[in-house]
């Protein structure tokens, strides 16, 4: 019978507890944030949705190689020697420190639907091109609208820099095996003279 009446106050006790709590809050001041009407501040060292400043990519590839979820996918061209457009990219952006670019980035995806969000891009990139923003409003119906795509060139451009890359790399190929052919020639020659004398 004991143990009974234990039992019960022990069931009365805890909902006097969790009401405690409940009565307590309801006469306090409401703190409810009507959203999206209202918003709570966001602050500017917030972790949300990422930014890529395609002037300021160097093609580096260090932010692909340390993200944990491969959200990021970057393809880049070698820049030839001959391009007319004499690009630049900007190595360091506190000194506004300006260097002859030596890759094109073709391609520069972020998949933030795999993203989680730990700033190991933005912590590694030489040239501060990949930030985190304070928007964080970018819900989607469909998974394929949360991949981004932040390359500056367009398709046609991109076929023009591979045909100007494999035209560079056939005459640095043809210029080598000249110069194969003439060190063989060379180097028969002089192993001829030698054995005439």
């Amino acid at each position: 019978m004991a143990n009974y009446i234990k039992n019960m106050w022990d069931g009365v006790y805890t909902v006097l507890v969790g009401m405690k709590i409940t009565w307590k809050h309801m006469f306090m001041k409401k703190v409810t944030v009507q959203y999206p009407d209202e918003m709570y501040p966001i602050p500017k060292n917030a972790r949300n949705r990422l930014q890529l400043y395609a002037d300021q990519c160097n093609g580096c590839n260090s932010c692909a190689r340390i993200c944990p979820v491969n959200c990021i996918s970057i393809e880049t061209l070698r820049v030839t020697p001959n391009d007319p457009e004499n690009p630049k990219v900007l190595e360091d952006p506190e000194n506004d420190h300006w260097l002859p670019r030596k890759l094109w980035v073709t391609k520069y995806d972020i998949d933030m639907a795999k993203c989680c969000y730990c700033s190991l891009c933005t912590t590694v990139c030489p040239s501060a091109a990949i930030q985190h923003t304070t928007d964080f409003e970018y819900s989607s119906y469909f998974k394929e609208d949360l991949l981004y795509h932040f390359t500056a060139m367009t398709p046609e451009t991109v076929v023009s820099k591979k045909q100007m890359l494999e035209e560079h790399q056939a005459k640095e190929k043809a210029a080598k095996a000249a110069a194969a052919a003439k060190a063989a020639e060379e180097q028969a020659k002089a192993a001829a003279t030698a054995s005439a004398n």
